[in-house]
Parts: structure tokens; sequence; C-alpha cells
């Protein structure tokens, strides 16, 4: 085989090496997908007592007596705000609420944002809006991979996660440090 030959078989497999990184890390398909999930809001956890027996005549046997359950706490929020776009369209409304029973949750209502590689959930001590290359920078909690580009859907905050200080939630593409968009959250 000549020099050339292998020269440009040996250009075509670099070629082809990059090409395949270039897809795996920009997934350019994803700019055409969308997925929706729409989950209501959890409720609170309340404990309820077994039935104790109650006392009948001798003829009878005993039945149990089924008291009133426990109503659930009421859900009550913590912050809410509204989402603005920043490195994507990103809409909706974005709410931390506290269930009531020492759970709490970031629930996003009405959201719309875009598909992309590595999109995480983070609460964060940034400002929302404006320079998004602020966010890795200062505190934040991670509430896991985005759930879906579209609908209502809820984030489990860490029952150790402190709040105090946290002033927004954002949508952050982990893989190239950019804001999708966020919301203003004073917590």
């Amino acid at each position: 085989m000549s020099r050339k030959k292998k020269f440009l078989l040996a250009a075509l497999g670099i070629g082809l090496v990059v090409a395949a990184a270039g897809l795996w890390a920009f997934q350019p398909w994803k700019a055409f997908t969308r997925s929706t999930v729409d989950e209501a809001l959890p409720v609170a956890v309340t404990s309820q007592a077994p039935p104790q027996p109650v006392a009948t005549a001798p003829e009878q046997p005993a039945r149990s007596a089924q008291p009133e359950p426990p109503k659930p706490p009421e859900p009550k929020d913590l912050a809410t705000g509204e989402f603005v776009s920043q490195e994507h369209d990103t809409s909706g409304k974005a709410r931390v609420v506290d269930l009531g029973d020492g759970n709490r949750v970031l629930r996003l209502e009405g959201f719309s944002t875009s598909d992309g590689p590595d999109v995480h959930v983070w609460l964060s001590a940034a400002t929302a809006g404006g320079e998004w290359g602020k966010y890795d920078d200062g505190a934040v909690v991670k509430l896991g991979k985005i759930k879906a580009t579209d609908g209502n859907q809820n984030y489990a905050i860490p029952a150790d996660a402190k709040l105090t200080g946290l002033q927004s939630v954002v949508i952050w593409c982990d893989r190239f440090n950019v804001a999708f968009g966020s919301a203003p959250l004073a917590l």
C-alpha cells in the first residue's frame, strides 16, 4: 500500500473517531426530541394506628373500631418563581413545597424547556437570570436529572439540604456547563 493511501486511511479513521465523539457530546438529535411527564403533587405521609378491637355482647364476635383517619397536613409553599430563558427557551413555574411531614419537594408546573445531553435540576445560591456560568460557582443542591422536557414534575429535596441562602432553581446542562433557564426562589 502506498504511503498516500495509508495517510488517507489514517485520516479517514481519525475523522470517523472525531465525528463519533462529536455526535456523542452534542447529541444533535435532541434538538428535535420532546418528552412529557404529569406528576401529581405528593401528599404527606401519615401513620395510621391499627384498628383496636371493640367489645361487643357475648353472642357477637369482636369487631374492629375504625377511627377517623387523620387528615394529612396541608402542603405549604416555601418559595415560588417563574422561569426565565437563558441558553434555551424555558418557561413554567417552580415551587418549593413543604409537604407538612418533614419532606420537601421542588415542583415544576407547566414546565417546558429544550432537551439536551446531561440536563439536571439544581437549587442554587446564584440569582436567577443573567450570566449562566455563575451557577456552578457557589452552593448548589443537586436534585437529579430532568425527568422530561415538558409537564408537571416533582424532585425530592434531601432532608439534610440547607435551603437558607438558595436563590434559584436552574435547569443545568452538566456536559457543557450552561443554564437552559432558571427561576428565582427566595429561600
